[in-house]
């Protein structure tokens, strides 16, 4: 017998609540540049109670083949790679009016 979500009540092979929380994010996406000029893409706005950031995180370093990590609920990606990883948010179901792509940021930390 199949487990039931506690959240909308499906069995969790038919769970909706990721999708319905993909459309609700609020994603930006910007490049920082860091120490000795190397430059990153950062992702946030994703919230990982409800998305596991992880695998968001592990898909795009895939795609993009790119080192990067996780920190506290920020995905940071080596090098420029702004608008293909909103393109691959779209593919994995986040809704492109709620991704916004900000000019870049410096930062030396």
């Amino acid at each position: 017998m199949s487990k039931i979500c506690t959240t909308c009540g499906l069995p969790e092979e038919l769970c909706v609540c990721e999708s319905i929380a993909k459309e609700s994010q609020k994603i930006s996406i910007y490049i920082e540049r860091k120490k000795f000029g190397k430059k990153y893409t950062i992702v946030e706005g994703i919230d990982t109670k409800e998305i596991d950031i992880k695998d968001i995180a592990k898909a795009l370093k895939s795609k993009l083949a790119c080192g990067g990590t996780t920190k506290e609920g920020v995905i940071e990606l080596q090098g420029e790679h702004a608008s293909k990883v909103m393109q691959y948010l779209v593919e994995l179901g986040f809704a492109p009016e709620t991704i916004e792509i900000i000019e870049e940021k410096r930062s030396y930390g």
